[in-house]
């Protein structure tokens, strides 16, 4: 068993988009077709998002793949941060930003998804990839805070050294995990 996670590519935002369902602009599906030059896989699963979905099924369609859509895999909801600039956020917000990044689950954003939720869910969608995906290769697209939490969960890494995984836009990501 193999699965891999995709980023989505550029949406042109600089601010947490979260569950805001922003497109891909065309730079961004550049990126994500570049990113998947050369690779095999038997089958994509992907985040409902439209930034992960559309290049989902853009690629499902023109390989043969099975696609399932997975709501489970969408991104973190930032709560009252969703849209807001980065540097708003960092100005006018600092101190709480901070904590966040420093300790996710003890500081969410106001009114933001808790993440033992959005832990629960990613590891739910991720326990059943891997029991679909036996002796599959599996793609997964999804999300920049999705794969950073995912990766602390397989690695039994501490959720605030999510802010330090470097998840680019379009990057893909191999993961080990156990159902």
């Amino acid at each position: 068993m193999s699965i891999d996670l995709l980023r989505h590519g550029d949406t042109g935002q600089r601010s947490y988009r979260g569950q805001l369902d922003d497109p891909l602009t065309p730079l961004g599906w550049t990126q994500l077709r570049t990113a998947v030059e050369g690779g095999t896989w038997d089958a994509v699963v992907s985040s409902s998002m439209a930034r992960c979905a559309r290049f989902a099924e853009e690629l499902a369609a023109e390989r043969g793949l099975p696609l399932r859509i997975d709501p489970r895999l969408a991104e973190y909801h930032f709560g009252q941060w969703q849209g807001v600039p980065i540097e708003t956020l960092a100005e006018e917000q600092g101190d709480a930003l901070g904590r966040f990044w420093a300790d996710p689950v003890a500081n969410p954003p106001p009114g933001a998804e808790t993440f033992d939720a959005f832990r629960r869910r990613l590891a739910d969608a991720l326990d059943e990839i891997a029991i679909e995906a036996r002796d599959t290769r599996v793609l997964v697209v999804t999300h920049g805070g999705a794969i950073r939490l995912l990766r602390c969960v397989a690695a039994r890494r501490d959720f605030g050294d999510m802010a330090g995984i470097d998840v680019p836009h379009a990057s893909l990501h191999p993961i080990v995990w156990g159902a």
